[in-house]
């Protein structure tokens, strides 16, 4: 089990990316937009958002990094843009953390499957900690 470092940015985390890539030597960051996945009907892209970054990881000095823009919409306080993503490739272990760590706390988003994961999931602890959850299934999503 890994936990790493989530940095949320307001629509220039591309611009972000692109700097950490260039101070820490990484060539050619992959980038990954709203755009990019799969439409839902249920809840159309609004166009503003098709060209944000939904998610990207740089490791930096062997510790991942990754990087999303804000949905619109959602909001957005500097300095507090930081969570701690669990990512595990033990399915057991994922679901313990997140049952334990929501008790007084506030699910963003049950564990679920997503179309980069098998069980996703998000919460705000009793302390105001964010913490992501991610199954790691051993397939590349970045």
């Amino acid at each position: 089990m890994a936990v790493d470092v989530y940095l949320n940015f307001n629509g220039n985390c591309r611009e972000v990316v692109n700097f950490y890539a260039e101070v820490f030597g990484i060539e050619n960051p992959k980038i990954m937009t709203f755009g990019e996945m799969p439409p839902n009907p249920e809840y159309p892209l609004p166009e503003e958002a098709k060209d944000l970054v939904m998610h990207s990881r740089l490791n930096i000095s062997g510790s991942n990094v990754m990087f999303s823009d804000v949905f619109p919409g959602m909001p957005f306080i500097e300095g507090n843009n930081i969570s701690l993503a669990i990512v595990s490739k033990d399915l057991e272990e994922i679901t313990s953390a997140f049952s334990k760590l929501k008790e007084g706390g506030e699910v963003v988003m049950e564990l679920q499957e997503t179309p980069w994961s098998k069980s996703y999931g998000q919460l705000t602890d009793k302390f105001g900690i964010i913490w992501q959850f991610n199954y790691d299934s051993g397939e590349t999503f970045m």
